[in-house]
């Protein structure tokens, strides 16, 4: 007797994290099966993971990118569809059976919120459906009895750890930081950063945006507020600590002293096949550790001086309600900014600040009202760069 395949829709298959996905579902032995891709703009990619794989449908959000892409070698069988509306049908389809959300910025929340509206497990790496989406995104996953299951390496080691205890019994979650490029710089140094140098990043391989957000340490103020909603965690549960090995994900404190932690070399494919398989362990193709070498962890407290996206981070997760659509939207701003010469690098957070500050507080918003206050976001954070 055969066992059928786990059918995986891949939200953003031409980055990092769906080109990652696809590795793991290439290695699985015909366990896992791409069924959907979707890119925004990267169409020539698309369609040749599309001539790689074969899915039964492939989606492109942006249609002037779809209209200007030659489709003639779209392989037999494989349905385009474009549009914004394009993912709803798809991720609705019964035949899928896991989402990996991997839209960079919050424009992947139209995607999870569909999915789990479908009642569809949700492999999340997205971190800003509940930066953004919060109560409401975990909310629509009980009602519709969807599962959420995170992708991210720090919150899919917590997701592991967690599992060592009972969840009153955790005192609090550390989340590990890898610092970036510019742990030790000085405040002199960080005023002349360029953009080819926050692109460094030390020990990760990934897209422009989150590599920024890893150098000012917004990716880790984003990660506490992703946190707080996806283990229902209340924010002075939440800390972070500087590891700069990025060996060690994340750490759970439980209640006795006990703290257990998830450790792997720093790969992106142990998680997502965590969260395609879960909850079993397969054997894979992530990088292993090598016990036959000496090695070295070091962890120290953040510089809250130097990195002061975290406290925004944590002002964010206290808050709630429409503050961490806002701080999203104004980071997202900010750093499109940065990557195009038209503001510092140490002008990121400083940016970020001003929108948060400003903004019509909303302790309880609907979904339109946290879209409203991602768009006024937007504009008031370039109204800043302009200024």
């Amino acid at each position: 007797m055969t066992t059928r395949p786990t059918n995986v829709a891949i939200l953003g298959s031409t980055g990092s994290i769906g080109r990652n996905t696809l590795e793991v579902i290439a290695a699985s032995g015909g366990s896992l099966s791409a069924l959907a891709l979707s890119a925004n703009t990267r169409t020539d990619l698309l369609l040749r993971q599309a001539q790689s794989v074969r899915p039964r449908w492939i989606a492109v959000m942006d249609p002037e990118a779809a209209k200007l892409q030659d489709w003639s070698g779209l392989p037999a069988g494989v349905e385009l569809l474009v549009g914004p509306d394009a993912l709803a049908p798809i991720v609705a389809h019964p035949e899928v059976h896991v989402v990996v959300s991997a839209v960079v910025g919050s424009a992947g929340l139209q995607g999870t919120w569909a999915a789990l509206k479908a009642g569809k497990t949700v492999a999340l790496a997205n971190k800003e459906s509940l930066v953004v989406g919060g109560p409401l995104v975990t909310r629509l996953a009980k009602d519709n009895g969807a599962r959420i299951l995170p992708i991210d390496s720090e919150h899919s080691a917590v997701f592991q750890a967690l599992q060592a205890g009972r969840r009153e019994e955790v005192r609090r979650v550390m989340l590990t930081a890898s610092g970036g490029p510019f742990r030790t710089y000085t405040e002199q140094q960080l005023a002349g950063v360029t953009v080819a140098e926050a692109l460094a990043h030390p020990t990760w391989e990934m897209g422009p945006k989150v590599t920024i957000d890893s150098a000012t340490l917004m990716n880790k103020a984003l990660e506490i507020i992703e946190a707080r909603w996806l283990f229902d965690l209340r924010p002075e549960q939440i800390g972070v600590v500087i590891h700069p090995q990025s060996i060690v994900h994340s750490l759970v404190e439980y209640i006795d002293g006990s703290i257990v932690a998830q450790m792997s070399p720093p790969d992106m494919k142990l998680p997502i096949q965590y969260a395609l398989t879960w909850p079993e362990r397969r054997e894979g193709v992530a990088e292993k550790l090598d016990w036959g070498r000496a090695m070295r962890l070091e962890f120290e407290p953040p510089d809250f001086q130097r990195f002061t996206a975290l406290a925004l981070g944590l002002d964010a997760a206290r808050a709630g309600g429409t503050a961490g659509a806002v701080l999203n939207a104004a980071n997202e701003t900010a750093v499109a900014g940065f990557l195009a010469g038209r503001l510092s690098f140490r002008g990121i957070v400083p940016a970020c600040r001003h929108v948060l500050e400003r903004h019509d507080f909303d302790p309880d918003p609907s979904l339109e009202r946290l879209l409203a206050a991602d768009r006024w976001a937007r504009e008031e954070a370039e109204r800043w760069l302009g200024t």
